[in-house]
């Protein structure tokens, strides 16, 4: 995966090249070295290209769900049951639906584990999972279809204050 070593033992420097690969997809833009961001741009390029590829590489699928039904504010509707030994309780209601998902054929499926293990789980402000794979193969994958390599860039900013290290601004292009 790295080919430079960056000052730190192989589970430390994977876990730093992981992180930083996980804020550029996220975020678009990183501030780093330049050692390390073009460790990164190596990486992340190669995960844009692997969405590129496998962009639409899945089935439309019919899928039966059965879910809570829900009444008008959004609570789970019940109903009084008797049970073989004369007890009554609350049941809730359930109904059955059809929905239309995307089900991965297999080389997109290994694409996507591919990326998952290059990638973080990531969560909002809010707390709610962001899926970093959608937003590879929906957004990046579909802006840069046209493109041939070369999705990232790097700006170089300056040494920093501390200790003289060539910092530079990775972005995706």
């Amino acid at each position: 995966m790295a080919n430079r070593k960056l000052g730190r033992t192989t589970d430390i420097r994977m876990s730093m090249l992981k992180n930083l690969t996980t804020d550029l997809i996220w975020h678009e833009k990183i501030e780093t070295t330049e050692a390390r961001a073009k460790e990164v741009k190596s990486i992340a390029d190669s995960l844009i290209a692997l969405a590129v590829k496998e962009k639409d590489n899945f089935d439309e699928v019919e899928v039966k769900v059965v879910k809570d039904k829900l009444d008008s504010k959004g609570n789970k509707e019940t109903e009084l049951v008797k049970s073989k030994n004369g007890k009554e309780f609350l049941k809730v209601v359930k109904e059955e639906k059809t929905e239309k998902r995307q089900k991965d054929k297999p080389s997109r499926l290994n694409a996507r584990r591919k990326m998952i293990r290059k990638l973080n789980k990531v969560k909002d402000s809010e707390g709610n999972k962001i899926d970093l794979t959608d937003k590879l193969f929906n957004e990046l994958a579909t802006k840069y279809q046209s493109r041939v390599g070369g999705y990232t860039q790097i700006i170089k900013k300056g040494p920093r204050r501390g200790d003289s290290a060539e910092t530079v601004i990775l972005k995706l292009i």
